[in-house]
């Protein structure tokens, strides 16, 4: 489970040069359809990165009618170079997965972006440190004297300073290479020692191959990492007219993933179906794994917790991550998921 930490903004604004060719259906506040109301309201859904098991939701709420049933038209789709945000923000896509910190880059850049999180996909941060046994990265200040493959990114080298600097590590004795790593299985047995890894996926898939690893996740290091990724998105724009849609729309999404907590086995089945390239292997045991995670200790799919999610945007701002405070509860919204 890849990802772009921050979104490449130079795409934003080539998408957001095209918004004037487009605009959002406005149709439930100004009453302008009136080709009847049994037609289906047409949704667009961008990815992050190719399907998998963070995704796996969405798909089972398109294969059992769920969308359907709300009276929507649901299609999927990968995102563009610079990610699902530039489009939601431009009103090309209704919908998008997105991260929290990526959201924070795109509310405080020059030109901030019209976007807010409307759910969780994950309730907490799954992602982490995976190093082979035999290197002996049983922590992170483990990771001092060993190869780590870095993205480069500010957002990243942060965190990882900050989880060797508070199990008593030294940051400035990590050899990073620039690398984006695409098969962990691979990288991790080259030159490579330490790898971040969303473990729902990459994590798990080191167990299936059976290699023997060593592994530690951010939130046990601290709890401000305990962000939320992924995320899905949509424009407050969008959401103010179409207010019944959105909500109908995240209901049968809700839907989807209590199946695929309930069901992991059947809900690999119909991720494979929809993306039929993926190791079934891979994904019935990710499914498996995310199957405890899509809500965790907590009743509601998709709740964000207000205390976590402004405890992580003030330390991005403390650590001179993003050029300006976000106000408390900004961001993101529990509006309109299902209650």
């Amino acid at each position: 489970m890849k990802k772009n930490i921050i979104a490449t903004m130079i795409s934003v604004l080539m998408v957001f040069g095209l918004a004037g060719c487009g605009s959002q259906n406005n149709a439930e506040n100004t009453g302008s359809n009136q080709q009847g109301a049994a037609e289906n309201k047409k949704i667009t859904f961008v990815l992050d990165w190719t399907p998998n098991t963070n995704h796996t939701g969405v798909y089972v709420a398109k294969e059992l009618g769920y969308f359907q049933d709300a009276g929507l038209e649901v299609e999927i789709v990968q995102p563009p170079e610079g990610g699902a945000l530039s489009l939601v923000a431009a009103g090309k896509a209704e919908f998008g997965v997105s991260f929290q910190e990526e959201l924070a880059s795109a509310l405080t850049s020059d030109s901030p972006l019209d976007v807010v999180a409307v759910g969780t996909i994950l309730q907490h941060n799954t992602s982490g440190i995976i190093s082979l046994k035999e290197d002996n990265i049983a922590s992170p200040k483990g990771m001092e004297n060993k190869v780590y493959a870095t993205w480069d990114s500010p957002v990243e080298k942060a965190i990882i300073k900050q989880v060797v600097t508070k199990d008593g590590g030294n940051f400035d004795e990590i050899n990073m290479i620039p690398s984006t790593v695409t098969d962990v299985i691979s990288a991790l047995q080259t030159d490579v020692d330490a790898i971040w890894v969303y473990y729902g996926w990459d994590g798990v898939a080191t167990q299936v191959k059976g290699l023997e690893t060593n592994y530690f996740a951010f939130k046990d290091i601290d709890p401000v990492l305990d962000f939320y990724t992924p995320v899905i998105a949509a424009s407050p724009q969008y959401l103010e007219g179409n207010q019944e849609t959105a909500k109908a729309f995240l209901a049968a999404v809700a839907k989807g993933y209590e199946y695929a907590i309930a069901q992991p086995k059947e809900a690999a089945d119909i991720l494979v179906k929809y993306a039929p390239e993926l190791d079934p292997e891979l994904v019935t045991a990710s499914q498996e794994y995310l199957a405890e995670e899509y809500k965790a200790e907590i009743e509601q799919w998709g709740f964000i917790d207000q205390s976590r999610w402004d405890n992580f945007y003030a330390w991005m701002y403390d650590n001179k991550l993003i050029p300006k405070k976000i106000e408390t509860g900004q961001g993101f919204t529990n509006a309109y998921l299902p209650k």
